[in-house]
């Protein structure tokens, strides 16, 4: 844990209570705070309790007491329309800010010497392997790291700061949002596609939530971005205008003369303006995908600009183990493969696993996101049939008419044994069952890890049950 000091002797409210306001609740309380700690919902404040948090309806309380809130970054602050809890705070004058704000804040209360590195990840997709992509190079290099954030332990609950550290940080819009006072050596932008506009409104306001990665960045920080796509590749335009850091723009397909490339499986280091080959994805098996080859070169980027050898980066790709539920494989049944890429909740995301298989059989559905699966029309021709679940199946099932085959399955269990018997029958050579849903999880499942583990487990059963006979159905 890192004890959060600034406001020891003083009244704190926390505002909902999952992960990391749970861990913003004890840091705070660690230091001294007097922290009251609320959730709506009664099963999240029992939990609280049961962790020894101390809870408090802080709607009773009198607000100018409270020194902070502490905001769950789920927590809506300006669109649709700011939650009560933030219109209370702005009425009385109360700072809003984020657990990854408190982090921030005591890092920069540390003497110069005593600061850890920070590197810092955003991105629509693939930032969650590429934070951990980084941890693992930096960790092969023999150095200290701490990976949290929006990917596995919340910040407040890794080891305290401690100079000679690395910490690897995740970081999402949502989160972006409530921070001002980081500062991060490397700050990681990978990519922008339409996403999460029901919290942040329209584009704009999405995209400037994704830019404030690079606050507080000073000459010898570095500027790491995608120019794959029209948001980024503008927002590394104006980084590199403005001069106030070093920018390193990466891309998964264009030869770059200056940053790190992706190009045709090999990573090219252009970072000194003289290209050279420095890794073979090919070496790398969790790594598979012009999306992971994004991912890669970002990684790569971080880990070269923090001090890291090529020789290093590049054996530390080959044993990068990969993300559950992001084009995990989960096991092959009677020669069918199944791949679990649960984590693509969004059509984007879907692309980037359908582009690394030539046919599969598809899984797909859920709660969609805006333009549902118009952008997977050239990825059509790849799917032998569509297994359909959940709310959107009935709108994916229109987009699909007359161009892929589609059965309507309804729920997870019985699209996971539909596919597979339609793939061993089909007498293709290890024929892939693709679970890469296109939608957010919430319909049918806690979460898209929720989502993921379910599909294994009927992954498994199948594996387990005895071979059916005569072609029929297992």
């Amino acid at each position: 844990m890192i004890p959060i000091t600034e406001f020891k002797g003083r009244d704190v409210a926390v505002f909902g209570l999952a992960r990391t306001g749970l861990a913003a609740a004890r840091a705070l309380a660690a230091g001294g705070a007097r922290v009251h700690a609320w959730d709506d919902n009664d099963v999240s404040r029992a939990k609280a309790e049961a962790a020894g948090v101390p809870v408090s309806d802080i709607n009773s309380r009198d607000w100018r007491t409270f020194a902070a809130l502490v905001l769950s970054p789920g927590v809506p602050l300006t669109f649709p329309e700011p939650h009560r809890v933030v219109t209370l705070a702005d009425a009385t004058g109360v700072p809003i800010v984020s657990d990854i704000e408190l982090f921030a804040r005591a890092v920069n209360a540390l003497p110069a010497t005593q600061r850890p590195k920070l590197i810092g990840v955003t991105g629509t997709n693939g930032k969650s392997t590429t934070s951990a992509l980084i941890a693992h190079i930096l960790t092969e290099a023999g150095k200290d790291v701490r990976l949290g954030g929006n990917i596995g332990e919340a910040i407040l609950d890794l080891p305290p700061l401690h100079p000679g550290a690395y910490y690897v940080i995740e970081l999402s819009s949502y989160q972006l949002d409530l921070t001002s006072s980081l500062r991060l050596d490397a700050a990681v932008w990978l990519n922008t596609t339409p996403d999460h506009l029901d919290r942040h409104g329209d584009m704009n306001a999405y995209v400037a939530a994704k830019k404030r990665i690079f606050l507080n960045q000073g000459a010898a920080d570095w500027a790491i971005i995608g120019v794959d796509d029209l948001y980024c590749a503008k927002a590394c335009t104006e980084l590199t205008r403005a001069s106030v850091q070093h920018v390193a723009p990466i891309s998964s397909g264009q030869a770059l003369g200056r940053g790190v490339s992706a190009l045709d499986g090999k990573i090219v280091d252009s970072l000194s303006g003289r290209s050279e080959v420095a890794a073979d994805l090919a070496k790398a098996p969790a790594l598979a995908g012009r999306h992971n080859a994004q991912n890669a070169a970002a990684a790569y980027a971080a880990a070269r600009v923090l001090g890291a050898d090529a020789k290093t980066i590049a054996q530390a790709m080959t044993t990068f183990p990969g993300l559950p539920h992001r084009l995990e494989r989960v096991g092959s049944v009677q020669g069918v493969r199944f791949v679990n890429d649960s984590k693509a909740t969004n059509a984007n995301a879907a692309a980037q696993a359908l582009a690394v298989y030539p046919r599969v059989y598809w899984i797909a559905g859920g709660v969609a996101k805006d333009g549902g699966i118009e952008e997977l029309a050239p990825f059509f021709p790849r799917m032998a049939r569509a297994y359909l679940i959940g709310q959107s199946a009935g709108d994916f099932s229109d987009a699909l008419r007359d161009k892929v085959p589609v059965t309507m399955a309804g729920h997870l269990e019985a699209a996971v044994k539909l596919a597979f018997n339609d793939a061993r029958a089909s007498g293709e050579p290890h024929p892939v069952v693709l679970l890469s849903p296109a939608c957010a999880s919430f319909d049918q499942f806690k979460s898209y890890e929720d989502r993921g583990e379910q599909f294994r487990k009927f992954v498994t059963a199948l594996a387990e049950a005895p071979p059916a006979r005569n072609g029929g159905a297992a």
